[in-house]
């Protein structure tokens, strides 16, 4: 598969060329902006994120066994954010990406904060409706000065 570009978000992110799926590229100078700019790749196919006006705040914890695991579930967080409240997370602002070992395995674990406002159809276009998170293509990289990310959302 190949890895053209459909549309960009500048140094945030790109939607890659994928037959059935949004394929997603996020950028970030360091592994918390990493996780921001993902987040906000999430709404921005689901929405343009440029048209909300954030002013929900909530308070995110997620955990888990690996990186890429850490953003699935991160990612999860996220749209179950949509699906119960039908916030849209127009700010997003990860306080915390840690690492710490518990009993021999490691554990990762991410705080944040994001700022959402809740999806009003006669005032934001809807794209597509994403179901969920994969882990195909899922893939975290450090190049020499940013980290990558990519990962597919199925719709």
């Amino acid at each position: 598969m190949g890895e053209e570009v459909i549309a960009s978000r500048n140094d945030r992110f790109d939607f890659l060329e994928h037959m059935s799926d949004i394929y997603v590229r996020a950028y970030g100078k360091d592994i918390l902006e990493l996780f921001e700019n993902s987040g906000l790749a999430l709404f921005d196919s689901m929405t343009n994120i440029d048209h909300l006006r954030p002013a929900v705040e909530k308070r995110l914890e997620v955990d888990g066994f690996d990186m890429e695991n850490l953003l699935y579930k991160w990612l999860e967080s996220l749209l179950l954010l949509y699906y119960s409240e039908k916030l849209m997370c127009g700010s997003i602002g990860v306080e915390e990406l840690s690492i710490e070992r518990i009993n021999g395995d490691l554990s990762y674990k991410l705080k944040a904060r994001v700022l959402c406002e809740e999806f009003n159809p006669l005032r934001h276009e809807a794209r597509v409706e994403v179901k969920s998170p994969t882990y195909n293509l899922m893939r975290i990289l450090k190049q020499e000065d940013k980290w990558v990310a990519y990962f597919v959302l199925d719709i």
